[in-house]
């Protein structure tokens, strides 16, 4: 059963940073894409950043740009998500998902229809 397991969430301050990782358990992580995705309250699930099987693409939602960088280590079946300069609308529930299909891994398209085996979700609340 393919599991993806998020962490390293947390309490931190504005302009300080976090690592988030996502683990799968189950399958190796190597043939698929995997998304950053969040969820403050009361708002929709929303793509944060995207990194294809290859590691060769990557995408970033434009609020996150230039602050948030995505990477994967294949050998530790682990991506991460690399926060700073974290503001306080970065509050939210940080998933990540797994994708195959092609678009997701010829583009990084972060549409929440591409996307499946979802985690339970990391909380990051960026705060004073």
């Amino acid at each position: 059963q393919l599991q993806l397991v998020e962490s390293g969430g947390g309490l931190v301050q504005p302009g300080g940073s976090l690592r988030l990782s996502c683990a799968a358990s189950g399958f190796t992580l190597d043939y698929y894409a995997i998304g950053w995705f969040r969820q403050a309250p009361g708002k929709e699930r929303e793509g944060v950043s995207c990194i294809s099987s290859s590691g060769g693409s990557t995408n970033y939602a434009d609020s996150v740009k230039g602050r948030f960088t995505i990477s994967r280590d294949n050998a530790k079946n682990t991506v991460y998500l690399q926060m700073n300069s974290l503001k306080p609308e970065d509050t939210a529930v940080y998933y990540c998902a797994a994708s195959r299909h092609p678009t997701v891994q010829a583009m990084c398209v972060m549409g929440r229809r591409f996307w499946g085996s979802w985690g339970q979700g990391t909380q990051v609340t960026v705060s004073s």
